[in-house]
């Protein structure tokens, strides 16, 4: 089969459309046909090996998010069959140990991800255990839920179960534009809270609107803590959904009002992060929480909800598998609104 893999980390020039072997399923596998894979600022981190995953090896081929049809299934496989439509939950966690990809669920350790630390959906086919894919009803197309797990399902279980967002309560959203962003931004909506979204534009803040944001703010000309706070009457929001780090760590702390929350669920912007005022933090009651990997059983409830059709997934442009480097460059640059992906 044909795949995008790389041997050795460097630029989006070594990246290489090669020949590699097909999948073979265990006894609790399926192969996949990719039909989408969604691409992730984690496949250019690695890439450049800024950063790798704990079990990360090389060779290896990117895409944590994928869908696609179900070619090949292992002997013991009877839930999935060939010609299933499916979207693949690519946390190993909770695999079964005769599976290829077994012995890789420790969510604190060595976690597995396919994509990240395993071969993933930048390819023709990808190896996945039979237990981790869910069918695609027919009124959503491949594309539509290939980005689903990244987006949709981090951003439930940030605003949710780590957040503890409830109806009526207001949360800040940084970089809307980005696909975590635009899911988060309708599953808080959805669950009745007021959104308050930023983004780097004046047009990704228009198109946060059309998504159900209550409130945008350009978050490079505009002044975050002031606008948060004039927004909701002096309170501050109860909460923000931060991946940006760095840059509106800050500006986020001081939004947010007496004994809210800061989600933290990424580091787009930098690693380090400064309190401006311990002070302000203690005697407001302020948590600063950490979006630890979602569990097993969160992502069936969440796929049953998208599929009930509350949400539009957010697809900035489609690029050919052998374009993976001018699709990274892409996202590199800041200049998309949505998800980009790879077909095959």
């Amino acid at each position: 089969m044909k795949a995008m893999q790389y041997t050795e980390t460097g630029g989006p020039e070594v990246l290489q459309y090669v020949d590699v072997a097909d999948p073979e399923p265990g006894p609790v596998d399926v192969v996949v046909d990719v039909a989408a894979t969604a691409l992730n600022r984690l496949d250019v981190v690695q890439r450049n090996g800024w950063f790798n995953m704990p079990g990360f090896e090389l060779p290896h081929i990117a895409g944590m998010d994928l869908a696609g049809v179900v070619s090949a299934v292992g002997d013991e496989v009877t839930s999935v069959a060939v010609g299933d439509r499916v979207v693949v939950d690519p946390s190993l966690a909770g695999v079964d140990d005769r599976s290829k990809l077994g012995g890789r669920g420790d969510l604190f350790g060595e976690l597995g991800i396919i994509g990240a630390t395993v071969d993933g959906g930048y390819a023709e086919r990808c190896l996945v255990p039979a237990s981790h894919v869910y069918e695609v009803p027919e009124h959503i197309s491949l594309e539509q839920a290939a980005p689903f797990a990244t987006c949709y399902v981090t951003a439930a279980h940030a605003l949710f179960d780590v957040g503890k967002l409830e109806a009526g309560e207001t949360v800040m959203i940084h970089a809307a534009g980005a696909g975590l962003s635009t899911a988060a931004i309708q599953l808080a909506k959805h669950a009745g809270a007021m959104v308050l979204a930023t983004a780097g534009t004046d047009e990704k803040c228009e198109r946060a609107l059309t998504l159900g944001a209550d409130h945008v703010l350009n978050n490079r000309t505009g002044d975050v803590t002031g606008w948060a706070r004039e927004v909701t009457n002096g309170a501050g929001v109860n909460m923000v959904l931060d991946h940006v780090g760095t840059a509106l760590f800050g500006a986020s702390l001081f939004a947010i009002g007496i004994h809210g929350r800061l989600v933290n669920c990424g580091n787009a912007s930098g690693d380090e992060a400064t309190i401006p005022s311990l002070g302000y933090v203690f005697h407001s009651g302020i948590s600063i929480l950490g979006s630890d990997p979602y569990r097993p059983d969160e992502f069936g409830p969440v796929w049953d909800d998208f599929c009930a059709g509350h949400y539009d997934v957010v697809i900035d442009s489609v690029y050919p598998l052998d374009q993976a480097a001018d699709a990274q460059n892409k996202m590199v640059s800041n200049d998309f609104f949505g998800k980009i992906l790879l077909a095959p």
